[in-house]
């Protein structure tokens, strides 16, 4: 199996460059039809979301609609996507970035109690625990 990297992934969901969304819609269609699936890894989605979030100035909705139809694409095995599919839940009741509420649910999924963080605004989410100085 081989893994995309973001760039990929960007590339499907922006369309901003001809020729590089046309390569990766010719590769996504003949995995498809191979039924041979690409990784995408938990680092690629975190950098995902900063990318369409930043460079792209997506809207949050537009990056949890884009996500949630990555996950449900055959041709693409996503890790954590039960992780994933929280912090798409929790980004529709809630304004922590959507960056911190991965870590966050990350680290509730290997059973820590809480995330120690200096940031104020993922301190107001629950799986967070403010670092007080």
């Amino acid at each position: 199996m081989m893994a995309v990297d973001t760039n990929v992934l960007v590339r499907f969901l922006v369309a901003d460059d001809e020729v590089q969304s046309r390569a990766v819609y010719t590769l996504f269609k003949k995995a498809e039809e191979q039924r041979m699936p690409y990784f995408v890894s938990l680092p690629v989605v975190l950098e995902l979301f900063w990318v369409l979030e930043s460079a792209y100035e997506r809207s949050r909705k537009e990056i949890a609609d884009a996500v949630e139809g990555l996950l449900r694409m055959p041709v693409l095995k996503v890790e954590g996507e039960d992780v994933i599919r929280l912090v798409l839940e929790d980004a529709r009741h809630t304004s922590c970035d959507l960056s911190d509420l991965l870590i966050g649910r990350v680290a509730s999924h290997a059973g820590c109690d809480g995330v120690l963080s200096f940031d104020k605004k993922a301190c107001r989410h629950a799986l967070f625990r403010r670092v007080h100085v």
